[in-house]
């Protein structure tokens, strides 16, 4: 069997991180992807293909799953992992801020798999005929 191929989004830091360093330990493929392509340039292997990306840009997210597609022939296993916490009290609250946050955790929940899963399907499809 193959090294499977794995799309994580939110690699910058805790547990996307962590699954990334597993994954490419394991001898796996990786799209390791964050906001700031200098939070994950570590990941140096030549397993990996290390990408900038906001999960709340859908054009990023497509023009990402393309590259991904085109380097490991398509996506095994999607970790949807982006996101982040708004520390303030609700009266406290900037509207603006916490709308973007809802975006990145919620919107990108759904745009993710979206953008990732017809090409799984499609593999899932003929793999198991």
């Amino acid at each position: 069997m193959s090294a499977r191929a794995w799309f994580i989004t939110g690699c910058s830091s805790g547990l996307g991180r962590a699954i990334a360093a597993h994954v490419l330990q394991r001898g796996e493929r990786a799209v390791v992807t964050a906001r700031n392509l200098k939070d994950i340039q570590d990941f140096s292997s030549a397993n990996a293909l290390r990408l900038a990306l906001d999960v709340t840009d859908s054009g990023q997210m497509k023009e990402a799953v393309e590259q991904a597609e085109r380097t490991f022939g398509g996506i095994d296993v999607l970790v949807n992992n982006a996101g982040y916490g708004y520390l303030a009290a609700v009266e406290e609250g900037e509207e603006r801020e916490v709308r973007a946050m809802f975006d990145a955790n919620f919107s990108a929940w759904w745009s993710s798999p979206s953008a990732c899963c017809p090409g799984c399907a499609g593999a899932a499809a003929a793999t198991s005929s």
